[in-house]
């Protein structure tokens, strides 16, 4: 039996998610396993998740997902090749997964090996650590040379971000010399990010958080699982309101960070000076868009501030930013997962953690990680309409699904 590694947000699970397994099994068995890598309740776009964790967990089993891992929060709200290093190496020391499927605007595996070889060769490094020198943005520097030693059609797949993504998951697979055999699942229906007037056949999953932030659900049901409407429409999600409460939070804890605070957090442009731009603009900005403009330059991305900002909000620091992730935290499980992680207990390389009461049996660093979490989840549910007690990390249960349904 195939057993399919997938990494996601699910936020939320829609038809595009649904299909993606769904052609992944068609290439290889319908009676493959699935197991999933997730982000937790804080996601890449520096944003809370719009249904916490165990949630998206339940949704993911029941609609084709096996075992779901959570991906902490320090790789989940990190730049592409950090978020794709800790996704990889979780499913790398699962020592059960033998294929990764991933989707990508390119749609061909070959063209992204090749731009991910490129980007891991020695004449790469050399030429970008000369382009960034020039000031530009990291992406348009990376671009260039890609270019420069692939030719334009190869730079053109990096200015999708599915594509980019899928390069940094192949990128991630080398480094850890992993057997894990890469494909790619062609994306189809919306452009990533995108808001269309006429759908033709998926949506994107920033227009479907738009329409459920205005309490539009109706207009996205026919892109949602039944499970997902369900559970959209009777448990507590993020709104319009706790957004705005986010920001407050955001920007009270952005007006309290010192100078020393900003320094501490990762890629945060000392030799550059960034911290300095970062302070002054805290204590200025009476919103957050307007202490991202204050703060950008053509060197640095609005999304690496927003994570910037975000990683400040939650507390994480340089020493968060670790090689890769010390532990394999189980979110959720139907029948299949269950045999899964029988068979785990020969093959992890990491431990697996299944209930909140084993991290005080692990390493001095990875209870430290998990510390962090608990802290990430504790101000995720500040900004709910009924705010839980603190500690839902030793409380929560892992997710237990019976009967997968496959209605989109």
């Amino acid at each position: 039996m195939k057993v399919i590694g997938i990494v996601a947000e699910y936020n939320p699970f829609h038809s595009g998610h649904a299909y993606q397994i769904q052609q992944t099994k068609a290439l290889l068995g319908e009676n493959c396993a699935v197991v999933v890598i997730m982000s937790g309740n804080w996601v890449q776009s520096a944003y809370p998740a719009l249904m916490d964790k165990w949630l998206r967990s339940q949704i993911a089993l029941s609609h084709g997902a096996d075992l779901v891992f959570e991906l902490p929060t320090p790789w989940a709200i990190s730049s592409a090749e950090e978020f794709a290093r800790g996704s990889i190496a979780l499913l790398h020391a699962t020592g059960i997964v033998d294929t990764l499927s991933f989707g990508s605007e390119c749609g061909q595996i070959a063209s992204l090996l090749k731009v991910a070889h490129c980007l891991n060769s020695t004449g790469y490094q050399e030429q970008i650590a000369q382009q960034v020198k020039g000031g530009s943005s990291f992406a348009h520097c990376r671009q260039k040379v890609v270019e420069h030693l692939l030719g334009q059609p190869f730079s053109h797949i990096l200015e999708t971000p599915n594509n980019t993504l899928g390069i940094e998951y192949l990128r991630a697979l080398s480094h850890l010399n992993s057997t894990i055999t890469p494909i790619t699942i062609q994306r189809m229906g919306a452009e990533h990010n995108s808001i269309v007037t006429q759908p033709s056949q998926h949506l994107s999953a920033t227009q479907i958080r738009k329409h459920i932030l205005e309490q539009n659900l109706e207009s996205v049901l026919p892109f949602l699982s039944s499970t997902a409407q369900t559970i959209l429409s009777t448990a507590p999600q993020i709104t319009k309101h706790s957004l705005f409460l986010f920001e407050r939070l955001m920007l009270a804890s952005l007006r309290t960070m010192s100078l020393d605070d900003w320094s501490l957090l990762p890629d945060s442009g000392v030799s550059e000076g960034l911290p300095n731009r970062l302070y002054s603009a805290a204590h200025a900005a009476r919103s957050l868009d307007e202490f991202y403009t204050m703060v950008k330059t053509k060197r640095y991305a609005h999304s690496r501030l927003r994570r910037l900002a975000l990683w400040g909000f939650l507390g994480l620091t340089k020493q968060h930013r670790l090689p890769s992730p010390s532990y394999l935290r189980v979110l959720g499980f139907n029948a299949q997962g269950q045999a899964l992680l029988s068979q785990m207990k020969k093959t992890a390389t990491l431990p697996i953690v299944t209930k909140p009461a084993h991290m005080k049996t692990l390493s001095p660093v990875a209870q430290s990680l998990f510390e962090a979490e608990v802290r990430c989840t504790d101000l995720y549910d500040l900004l709910s309409a009924s705010v839980p007690s603190g500690g839902r990390e030793w409380t929560s249960s892992i997710v237990r699904v019976h009967s997968p349904q496959f209605d989109t």
